[in-house]
């Protein structure tokens, strides 16, 4: 079979493989959709701890081929979507519940085989069904929302709260409906993008914001701004040194800031310690999505999420592609 492999920092090449076989509880599944995550990019940089050699693609969803031993619930012809965060179950941190904080974790696509082939084996343990009468394509956006839940739980949005979301990807447009979802009444995206702006629009902002016209802070926070005195919760999505410096002073006293988008690791952001002890902010950090895969699966198949308008091109499909919205739009991957 095909497969889209990371040798090693920098180097990404198409291989022919031997297709994978299923061993004791575990399910083959065919491909149908992977999505293409910033976090592919940091991978492909060394900017996040990997496992090269490896085939990338974390985001995925598709048809069960063949079941392994011992696999119970799920049998061949069902379509899944996968959640690729794979915990021990046994260390300190799982036992706590805190799986996502699981000190031997291993994700596909990352530390494993994942989404970016023709097929790929996976624990069920992993597998969510999804009807079959859903797109696939909606199906591997389950994985990045799921990281969003959790992101939107951490940050305990109440009913009547205002929300910034800053970074305009399909990260912060899913926050934008699940902030709207948790009660939210106002809901402002800050991002450079026109067309990312006119989206978040119809997919429930309130308000957006154009950072690169003026002083983004004072447009969110002062007595004229769209949120005089700050927001209740601040969502970073964007993973970039000014938006996660920002994060914090666009939250009211006693907000909370969360961070959510993924930088580089290694690099750092400068805060100013008195100014958080002194208005007692929350600074949160969201990883991954403990627990939140199936409520993510359930949102998209009820189409209380719009996942349709963030596609922006299927890349080595039959499927003819829609027009390209931004390259900073998520690409989904059909099978090669």
């Amino acid at each position: 079979m095909q497969a889209i492999r990371l040798e090693t920092t920098g180097q990404l090449h198409a291989r022919t493989v031997e297709k994978p076989t299923p061993g004791p509880g575990e399910l083959l599944v065919r491909i149908e959709a992977c999505g293409i995550c910033g976090t592919d990019r940091h991978l492909y940089h060394g900017e996040f701890p990997a496992a090269p050699p490896v085939t990338l693609g974390h985001e995925f969803s598709g048809i069960i081929e063949a079941v392994g031993p011992e696999v119970c619930d799920f049998q061949t012809g069902m379509r899944i979507t996968g959640d690729p965060n794979i915990a021990c179950g046994r260390c300190s941190q799982c036992r706590r519940g805190r799986i996502n904080l699981c000190e031997k974790l291993q994700a596909i696509g990352i530390h494993r085989d994942g989404g970016f082939a023709e097929y790929v084996v996976m624990p069920q343990t992993q597998a969510y069904e999804i009807p079959l009468g859903l797109d696939p394509l909606h199906g591997a956006f389950c994985e990045p929302l799921a990281c969003c839940l959790h992101g939107v739980d951490l940050a305990e949005i109440r009913t009547g709260a205002s929300v910034v979301v800053l970074g305009g990807g399909v990260i912060g447009l899913l926050v934008v409906q699940l902030a709207r979802l948790a009660g939210a009444s106002r809901v402002v995206l800050v991002t450079r993008h026109p067309e990312k702006r006119r989206l978040a629009e119809s997919l429930g902002a309130t308000a957006t914001l154009d950072p690169s016209n003026g002083d983004p802070l004072a447009a969110i926070i002062a007595p004229t701004g769209l949120l005089p005195g700050g927001a209740d919760v601040v969502i970073e999505c964007a993973g970039v040194e000014e938006t996660v410096r920002q994060s914090t002073q666009m939250a009211r006293k006693g907000g909370t800031a969360v961070i959510l988008g993924v930088m580089p690791q290694g690099k750092t952001v400068a805060f100013e310690p008195f100014d958080i002890l002194f208005r007692e902010l929350k600074l949160i950090g969201s990883f991954i999505n403990p627990f939140t895969h199936r409520r993510a699966a359930d949102l998209i198949a009820s189409g209380a999420v719009k996942v349709a308008p963030l596609i922006s091109r299927v890349i080595a499909s039959t499927r003819p592609s829609k027009p390209s919205r931004s390259r900073r739009d998520r690409a989904k991957s059909a099978p090669l």
